[in-house]
């Protein structure tokens, strides 16, 4: 009988550590102009939220910071970077599971895929 509770708070403290899971990126500005600002989106649905980065910009040649993503949606996201020259540049299906930095002037092979949603 004991074996039972122990049994279903074993499984319930598995489940609330998946859901919990947290990966973390290193966001390199290796562009010319400064990021204003940076958001994650699941995969496809344009539902963008930012993540803080500090009350500064992060400057071009180099700049960068470490970001933490909550894995509550699997591995794959759409990355939206604002530069300070009103440049918008879209990394769609980065996946955060594999890759530990994204450089913002280095473009990726294979299933990502990076565009450039708005030009000053």
């Amino acid at each position: 009988m004991r074996t039972l509770p122990l049994l279903v708070l074993l499984f319930a403290a598995a489940n609330v550590g998946a859901a919990e899971t947290t990966h973390y990126l290193d966001l390199v500005n290796t562009a010319k102009n400064s990021i204003v600002a940076f958001s994650v989106a699941p995969v496809g649905s344009n539902r963008f939220h930012a993540l803080p980065f500090g009350d500064q910009p992060l400057h071009g040649g180099g700049d960068s910071t470490t970001l933490a993503i909550r894995d509550d949606n699997g591995c794959l996201r759409d990355l939206r970077t604002e530069f300070s020259n009103g440049r918008v540049l879209i990394q769609k299906n980065f996946d955060i599971c594999k890759y530990r930095s994204y450089h913002t002037g280095q473009y990726l092979r294979g299933q990502a895929q990076t565009t450039i949603a708005a030009t000053p």
